[in-house]
């Protein structure tokens, strides 16, 4: 890979933009303002930034209310702050309803050092389990840049597995985020590598490698996670000589693999799956 380009607080800059855009968003905090890089936002429009604490499941419910009264939250913590600790608020106040909620999970897998209090590690698992929720994951600067405007075009609750601080643009600034559609990195009929996160960097490091050894590899960039029903995926499985690899920062259960695999199974495609993921 050719030296990367790395951008500093995108969420920052994003969420600022989006505000002064859009008088209907308000942005919650769970007492991580500017570990969730919202600390600006507050600046700019503290009358629609509330500060909520260590405090959960309030804030879930809360941002359930806001939603009914035509308002659109866009909810900010630690991604084990809210699957783990909220996971009722979640499902009966915000899901079932089908409310527009936008959720913003911080420090996704085994991006922090603080160990397993702050490792959300079976998120993308709880949450596509939730009705009407549409799961989304960063990876890049771009994703980043992109994500608001993606969340805010789907109508209901949101789930966003969220990147911070330095991160590097593996793809162009015009290469935004589409719905249910992943980024073809290359191509190739031998084997089909889909990532997710910041896996993919190191995806795109690996695809080198195998280039390099006449190995063809069609490798996916996936953002969206529910639903997961991209064609362009679906086809290249299919055309695959000797099967499918996945890489995430997640499980090996309930996550981007499992996702291919319930594909595979579903349209009966004789294909070999191999999960590169956290062991149970």
């Amino acid at each position: 890979m050719s030296e990367v380009e790395v951008v500093s607080r995108v969420h920052a800059k994003s969420i600022e933009e989006w505000g002064l855009s859009n008088p209907e968003a308000l942005v919650l905090s769970g007492d991580l303002t500017t570990s969730c890089e919202i600390d600006g936002f507050r600046e700019k429009f503290p009358d629609r930034f509330l500060s909520m604490g260590l405090a959960e499941q309030n804030m879930m419910s809360f941002a359930a209310g806001l939603a009914r009264e035509g308002f659109v939250p866009h909810v900010h913590t630690f991604a084990v702050f809210m699957y783990r600790r909220a996971l009722d608020q979640l499902e009966m106040s915000i899901a079932y309803p089908n409310l527009s909620v936008k959720i913003f999970g911080f420090l996704p897998g085994v991006t922090t050092p603080g160990g397993a209090s702050h490792q959300a590690i079976n998120d993308i698992a709880v949450m596509r389990t939730l009705p009407n929720f549409t799961v989304f994951e960063t990876g890049d600067a771009t994703d980043v840049e992109s994500i608001i405007p993606l969340a805010n075009s789907v109508t209901g609750p949101v789930y966003i597995r969220m990147v911070r601080g330095a991160l590097p643009r593996l793809f162009p600034a015009s290469d935004i985020i589409r719905f249910n559609r992943a980024r073809i990195l290359s191509q190739g009929e031998d084997l089909v590598l889909l990532s997710t996160g910041i896996c993919t960097e190191e995806a795109m490091r690996v695809v080198e490698v195998l280039n390099g050894r006449d190995i063809s590899i069609h490798h996916f960039h996936v953002t969206t996670l529910k639903p997961f029903t991209d064609p362009e995926i679906l086809y290249a499985i299919k055309k695959s000589k000797f099967g499918v690899i996945t890489m995430e920062n997640h499980t090996k259960i309930g996550g981007l693999g499992t996702c291919v695999a319930e594909l595979i199974a579903e349209h009966c495609l004789n294909k070999k799956l191999r999960k590169v993921a956290l062991n149970d």
